[in-house]
């Protein structure tokens, strides 16, 4: 099916894009010069078409990890239109029937967590998450309990004090001075590991949270948050051992364990959370972009009731989380988001993306058998990633142009990839997959098809 607009209207478009959108992680020089802005105008199902009528095969879930399952969902549309004529908007200082019901149905998918609270991005949940934590600290460790711990090349989101959680400096750079009370953690990337012996490798890295834990003074260490698989970072999973002995060490110390799920939840890596493949049990968790598959902002900050009970107090007019999220109280979120968890059930979902994954896993280490400059292939489901070094004994990392070259020839054979991007000086060299939980062996098999081919053609000085 051909969805193009009129070559009238695509110029009309094209030249509206150019002089008003202020388009996110993009350099606009290059309008200015004559290159045209990309216009997604339809999707369906695995698939984006642009303003010339171009289809392409969405391999990253609208760009950055969202629709996962994919394009065209009329029932969720539906949803979230009937919710908006019952009931659009109410403030979160009281329920409404979606909000309740998808609170509802979310813990039932997390044992051990109780409390839901809406806002509207992962950033904003993680802020949330923070807030609590600096106010915990307020409320029962006379303010020194504050410091929030988290990961290098772990990403928790934009805003200022996201982005002082965040270990990728790229990302950071120019955007400072950055809210005090963050430490930073060593990586847990096997492939690059920092130590001379590999031997546990897991459960060394973990033990360094403990090393820095004890300098800053645990008695000043408030929480400590992680991705369960690092996401824009490269794709880190974890390696054996870490997540056991991290969740040891939080105990140890009552430092409060917070899982940023942002990119890994509901279903990307083929259970509900990431954190649930390795048995811990979190005090805080956080979600946002395949809550509702993109079809309508929402986030959510989830705790434990051990948590949501120091914000109980008698005797302290300030003791109550005294926060607000505007948008936290659009209906139109939790009504997409119960429409997509019943999507995802009723579709089998979890299951497909295990099967998927394991099988683009498995063409993945096929190509890196073929192509000398793949030097690691890893993944959880359908999140995975290669990364790309100009030789394996070295492990010199690809030069960023190359990673750029190769993403720009995927797209001229119709398949959009991902990449790190300007996120990690020196190391961004990983191709970034994250496909909707909806794919099939014939749509992995064309993206695993594009990037051979696209390495063939770009990167055939170092094979």
């Amino acid at each position: 099916m051909n969805h193009a607009v009129s070559s009238a209207e695509t110029e009309k478009l094209v030249e509206s894009d150019r002089a008003h959108l202020w388009h996110h992680l993009t350099p606009h020089k290059g309008f200015s010069e004559g290159k045209d802005p990309l216009v997604i105008t339809r999707g369906e199902g695995m698939r984006v078409w642009n303003q010339a009528g171009k289809e392409h095969l969405d391999a990253v879930s609208g760009a950055v990890w969202t629709v996962n399952v994919g394009y065209g969902r009329e029932s969720i549309a539906n949803a979230v239109r009937d919710q908006l004529i019952d009931m659009c908007y109410f403030a979160g200082s009281a329920g409404t029937i979606p909000g309740i019901q998808f609170a509802e149905k979310l813990i039932e998918k997390m044992p051990g967590m109780s409390r839901v609270y809406y806002s509207n991005s992962g950033s904003e949940a993680n802020e949330k998450a923070y807030k609590m934590v600096r106010q915990i600290s307020a409320l029962h460790h006379d303010g020194k309990k504050h410091k929030i711990l988290y990961r290098d090349r772990d990403y928790h989101g934009t805003t200022i004090t996201a982005l002082s959680s965040s270990g990728q400096m790229e990302r950071k750079a120019q955007y400072g001075p950055f809210t005090p009370g963050f430490i930073e953690v060593p990586h847990c990337c096997e492939y690059r590991c920092q130590y001379d012996d590999t031997t546990d490798y897991g459960v060394k890295a973990a033990r360094e949270i403990e090393t820095i834990i004890q300098r800053e003074g645990p008695d000043t260490v408030g929480s400590i948050v992680l991705e369960p698989v690092t996401a824009g970072g490269g794709v880190i999973t974890p390696p054996e051992g870490y997540w056991e002995t991290v969740q040891e060490i939080c105990k140890k110390y009552g430092v409060l364990l917070h899982i940023d799920e942002v990119v890994c939840g509901l279903g990307r890596t083929g259970t509900w959370f990431g954190y649930q493949h390795y048995g811990i049990k979190p005090d805080i968790v956080t979600m946002a972009k395949g809550v509702a598959s993109g079809y309508a902002a929402i986030s959510c900050t989830v705790t434990t009731e051990e948590v949501f009970d120091q914000f109980k107090s008698d005797d302290d007019p300030m003791g109550y989380f005294r926060d607000i999220s505007t948008f936290g109280g659009c209906t139109s979120g939790p009504a997409a988001a119960l429409e997509n968890m019943r999507i995802i059930e009723e579709e089998n979902l979890l299951e497909n993306t295990i099967e998927m994954g394991e099988y683009l896993l498995d063409k993945l280490r096929g190509l890196q058998n073929k192509h000398k400059c793949i030097g690691d292939v890893r993944g959880k489901g359908l999140f995975c990633g290669a990364e790309l070094v100009t030789d394996r004994r070295t492990k010199e990392p690809m030069p960023e142009s190359v990673m750029a070259a190769i993403q720009a020839d995927c797209m001229g054979q119709g398949v959009i990839i991902g990449r790190t991007n300007r996120s990690l000086v020196g190391l961004n060299n990983t191709i970034c997959l994250s496909p909707a939980l909806i794919c099939t062996t014939d749509d992995l098999d064309q993206i695993v098809e594009a990037i051979d081919n696209a390495i063939t053609n770009q990167a055939s000085d170092y094979n």
